[in-house]
């Protein structure tokens, strides 16, 4: 039985350009990153290297057209080395741009074109949530299909993954939030995995225990206290990655897609809307399992009765950090609860075989009327 794998070398630097002195970043890489992260940090250090600058091709979360419309670019540059420096969408993106290109990149999410790791991979995540610099997942919007769908391969590992706490510095309170919150879900859903063993709940625990803690800290002084956690939180995010890099997400993810791919919705306030509403459903199927030793954390950081309501108390905490909106404001018609709950099924079973216990298309259904 598979216990834990840890694919990526993890390092941390202080500073881009520690990391720089060590990489020596030159004309056999790609740079993929954003303007406003090669300014402040690549800019000053002078690296001659090739550059593609993501938002180019649009906003938002990764798609298979944006990465049709990357790739073109891609074609002019000669080089061995790919280095990721970004969030989710430009690390998921490198991911796939170190594979053996397709004619059309939906090829390789629908399974037609076989994944072959063809350069090196350094991952260097700027936000504190995705932990994909350190699993072998990447997920895209298919735009032809309405929906967003992952593709698990071990070609899709990187090399390195890196973290720099001070690149995390410029993230917008709201981003650090719901990017963090992201992480946090990551760990809960690891952690409660059919296939979680001793050594991911290590990993996943201590996330959620260091991301909880961090919150009651900005609660209690505010957003700009979060500056004094970036390590911390930058560190419990790729913890958390190591968990569901080992085991999966789950409903929380399953069910995030939909609105992520109607309304495109980012990825970790996607998570947030379903987070609590779907722990409580767990709770009232089986609250004597495994989750007690989440319940625990939880119930000791918000300072509640363990045997109370955990999840209406988290849901209380983490609205002082950020508003949870319902569905409908997003865009969601009532039409849609029925809609997204068969999607779900339909789509995701890669990810509902991961839950906690199993959620039936009436319960699925009902977390998403009650949040509509």
């Amino acid at each position: 039985m598979k216990a834990l794998r840890i694919v990526p070398f993890i390092k941390i630097f202080d500073t881009f350009k520690e990391f720089n002195d060590e990489f020596k970043i030159g004309k056999e890489d790609l740079i993929i990153t954003n303007q406003w992260l090669y300014e402040p940090y690549m800019m000053p250090l002078g690296i001659d290297t090739n550059i593609i600058f993501q938002e180019k091709y649009g906003a938002g979360e990764p798609s298979d057209e944006m990465m049709d419309a990357m790739a073109e670019e891609m074609k002019k540059y000669k080089f061995n080395r790919i280095i990721a420096f970004g969030g989710g969408t430009i690390i998921d993106i490198s991911k796939i741009f170190a594979l053996e290109p397709p004619v059309k990149y939906i090829d390789l999410f629908e399974g037609t074109k076989e994944p072959v790791k063809i350069k090196e991979l350094v991952l260097i995540p700027t936000t504190c949530g995705t932990g994909s610099e350190v699993t072998n997942v990447s997920v895209a919007e298919l735009k032809s299909k309405h929906t967003k769908k992952g593709l698990q391969v071990d070609q899709l590992y990187g090399d390195y993954a890196v973290l720099i706490p001070e690149t995390i510095r410029g993230l917008p309170y709201k981003f650090f939030i719901t990017s963090s919150i992201d992480a946090l879900i990551h760990a809960v859903e690891g952690c409660l995995a059919p296939t979680a063993t001793e050594f991911v709940d290590l990993f996943a625990l201590r996330a959620i225990r260091m991301i909880m803690e961090g919150y009651k800290e900005i609660i209690k002084h505010g957003e700009e206290e979060r500056l004094n956690y970036l390590r911390e939180f930058a560190i419990a995010a790729t913890y958390a990655g190591v968990a569901f890099g080992n085991t999966g997400t789950a409903a929380v993810h399953a069910m995030s897609y939909s609105i992520g791919g109607a309304f495109h919705v980012p990825h970790g306030e996607a998570n947030y809307q379903f987070f609590t509403e779907t722990f409580k459903v767990y709770m009232k199927k089986n609250p004597n399992g495994k989750i007690q030793r989440i319940n625990e954390i939880f119930a000791e950081i918000l300072e509640v009765d363990k045997e109370g309501d955990i999840y209406g108390e988290l849901e209380k905490f983490l609205g002082k950090l950020i508003h949870k909106k319902p569905l409908r404001e997003y865009g969601m018609v009532e039409s849609q609860i029925d809609e997204f709950t068969d999607s779900t099924i339909e789509n995701q079973q890669r990810l509902l075989k991961n839950n906690y216990v199993f959620l039936d298309r009436d319960e699925i259904r009902s977390i998403f009327e009650n949040l509509f």
